[in-house]
């Protein structure tokens, strides 16, 4: 089979820097604490106090994982008053939707 002839596997082509952008979004929002927290922001806007409360990390720890996503356009964020609440963007919630639309594969 000549490998030529798949686009994806050759470094100058724009399927290949695809490849790597769904690679790093992968690696992202597969972590556990950062899956959780997009389900929380899938019912709504939340206050990180409510994130902290559910995924049971550190505020250090949430916050870093908040800075990550909001860093790839997944979330946004609003300060009122003291507290900062967090949703999702409309990619966040494409690609959220596209995540919690997958069935469990069988193991």
């Amino acid at each position: 089979m000549n490998m030529g002839s798949y686009s994806c596997c050759d470094n100058k082509t724009s399927e290949f820097n695809h490849i790597n952008s769904l690679s790093s979004l992968l690696h992202l929002v597969g972590e556990k604490n950062r899956l959780q927290i997009l389900c929380i922001l899938r019912n709504g806007t939340h206050c990180v106090c409510k994130v902290m409360k559910h995924v049971q990390q550190s505020q250090s720890l949430i916050s870093h994982h908040l800075k990550d996503l909001k860093e790839a356009g997944l979330i946004i964020d609003e300060k009122k008053g003291l507290n900062v609440y967090y949703s999702l963007t409309e990619k966040g919630k494409s690609i959220v939707n596209s995540i919690f639309s997958i069935k469990e594969v069988d193991k």
